[in-house]
């Protein structure tokens, strides 16, 4: 009896593009989303630096060339995607403060939103660059913020956040412009404004601001020591 070779079953048919088609599946990768400012997410590693931060201290800023026609890109360069044009604006948002506050007044609510969401941004250079703008804004206007809405009240709660974190010196500017606050405004109003953060749910943020209440005392009680000498 004459034996039959058997081929293997995966040759039992040719193979052809057709069946090729049935068998290859396309798999497109997620693309992930950049977040504002060009950084990752703060969950996620910070993408290594590009370009290098000049921290310019405000006896260095110098008033801006022709600030009227400057003014008006100002809000169009802090709202940039770029965090470094991000941080270039809030350097020539401190000049405007420092120089041309009046240019700067009419724009200040939306400036101080920016500066909130940059000291929220998890590169550390973007986050002190704005803090120093807050300091040159509380010198330059002082009472004049505690008629705005939320933003100074936003504006104060971060200080307070990054006065407490671990990072050293994000820390240390934070209280700088913290004290710049109890210099450049009436303690009394800011007294309430301080108010709702010693019962704050952070403990770090209810010491930092019965720290600050203490001093605005202190500052009340010399005023009135020195008002009883005249």
């Amino acid at each position: 009896m004459e034996k039959m070779a058997l081929r293997p079953i995966d040759n039992a048919l040719p193979i052809t593009p057709e069946r090729l088609k049935k068998h290859v599946k396309v798999v497109s990768a997620p693309i992930q989303k950049q977040s504002e400012f060009g950084v990752n997410d703060e969950n996620k590693a910070p993408l290594p630096p590009s370009s290098t931060i000049d921290y310019v201290s405000s006896e260095d800023l110098k008033p801006v060339p022709d600030p009227v026609s400057m003014i008006q890109g100002l809000i169009e360069g802090l709202d940039s995607k770029d965090w470094t044009e991000v941080c270039e604006s809030l350097n020539n948002a401190r000049r405007f403060a420092l120089y041309h506050s009046s240019l700067l007044f009419p724009l200040l609510e939306k400036v101080m939103l920016v500066v909130v969401k940059a000291m929220k941004n998890p590169r550390s250079a973007l986050c002190k660059t704005a803090i120093m703008a807050s300091s040159d804004i509380f010198n330059a206007f002082g009472d004049q913020l505690l008629d705005s809405t939320d933003a100074f009240d936003n504006l104060l709660l971060q200080l307070l956040l990054k006065a407490s974190q671990d990072k050293k010196f994000v820390c240390e500017e934070a209280d700088r412009a913290l004290n710049v606050i109890v210099k450049s405004m009436t303690p009394l109003p800011l007294l309430n404004k301080l108010k709702p953060y010693v019962s704050h749910a952070n403990p770090r943020v209810r010491a930092k601001a019965a720290i600050y209440m203490s001093n605005f005392v202190s500052k009340m009680v010399k005023l009135r020591y020195t008002l009883a000498l005249l």
